[in-house]
């Protein structure tokens, strides 16, 4: 079994769901009493990224220090454990000597699975407005993307930092979330991306009718399979 590398902590609630999938799935598929190998980095949510919102700059130089630690540490990979930090994936893949799972390409191949083409997207503003995330899927994966109107963004965004990042969960706010979800399926979203690892906190499978793609699942089974292969 390959040693998994996770920066964590960006939220440490999601985090935990990464922990508690991957030694599940490990358990699953070994039995016994099998739990995963890794080594976990989990960094001060509020001192790496609220201290330097919108200073990827400066967010790299942090989170490259990271992946060479765990590369140092013995990591056969990592899973960088949130959506919006894979902004900078490709820098730090350039600077280390193994390799990133990234969330969006084993999101992308579960999209696949389900032979979809178009999907809508649920993230912080930077995943939903910027290019990282729906450049990859269109061209790596011909998956195109519906993002939320400006005013739904917005909605999106801040229930994510300043509810879900504090364990705080609000009937009011699942109730604004599906009714963005709808608006997307109406433009010809044929599934739904959670593209925000903490966003599972408030959405689930069964509070709604559509295909439901959960980042946080899919990204730390596959981690899984790739320790397996």
């Amino acid at each position: 079994m390959k040693t998994i590398g996770l920066i964590g902590g960006t939220t440490w609630l999601s985090t935990i769901e990464y922990y508690r999938i991957i030694n599940e799935t490990v358990k699953e598929k070994l039995g016994g009493a099998h739990s995963a190998h890794f080594i976990l980095y989990s960094v001060d949510f509020d001192e790496f990224i609220l201290s330097h919102e919108g200073k990827w700059d400066e967010i790299a130089v942090l989170y490259i220090d990271i992946a060479k630690k765990l590369e140092r540490s013995g990591a056969d990979f990592l899973v960088i454990c949130a959506n919006t930090l894979h902004k900078i994936a490709d820098e730090i893949q350039d600077i280390i000597n193994i390799p990133i799972l990234h969330i969006v390409d084993v999101t992308a191949e579960e999209i696949i699975k389900k032979g979809l083409k178009k999907v809508g997207l649920l993230g912080t503003k930077y995943t939903m407005e910027e290019n990282f995330y729906k450049n990859r899927l269109k061209e790596k994966f011909n998956i195109e993307t519906i993002i939320p109107e400006a005013k739904e963004r917005k909605i999106v965004h801040n229930v994510i930092i300043d509810e879900l990042t504090y364990e705080i969960i609000k009937q009011s706010s699942k109730d604004k979330y599906i009714k963005i979800i709808k608006d997307m399926i109406s433009r010809g979203a044929e599934g739904i991306i959670l593209g925000c690892t903490e966003i599972p906190m408030l959405i689930k499978e069964n509070d709604i009718d559509t295909i439901i793609f959960d980042t946080t699942t899919i990204h730390a089974k596959a981690a899984v399979e790739y320790a397996l292969k």
